[in-house]
């Protein structure tokens, strides 16, 4: 079964369990990672496959990188702060609420 995914691009999302934020970026409907990817996940907190799975544009403290995450893993973000990560400027637009929304959708 597939299910809406409850979150949108360029919503800003935070991570359950580990502390980082990011931009939505694109939307996988299911799983659509490898297989080695999955598997590398502890067993204990492997996420279902049957659920939405989020890219991002994400940062913690230390560093800017791009994320995979599952629908059960996010939150959304209500600190506000902007996100730093370089891809964000090139993609997306800030409103002044906070979002962040695609160039290609901005500019029409």
């Amino acid at each position: 079964m597939i299910r809406d995914a409850k979150f949108s691009i360029g919503q800003v999302v935070r991570h359950r369990v580990y502390p980082f934020r990011g931009v939505i970026y694109d939307v996988d409907p299911v799983f659509g990672n490898t297989e080695e990817w999955y598997e590398a996940i502890p067993e204990a907190v492997r996420p279902r496959k049957d659920q939405p799975f989020y890219h991002l544009y994400a940062e913690n403290e230390e560093s800017v990188y791009e994320a995979y995450v599952s629908e059960q893993n996010l939150l959304p973000d209500e600190d506000g702060t902007p996100l730093r990560h370089p891809r964000i400027a090139v993609e997306f637009e800030r409103s002044g609420s906070g979002t962040y929304i695609p160039r290609h959708i901005a500019t029409h």
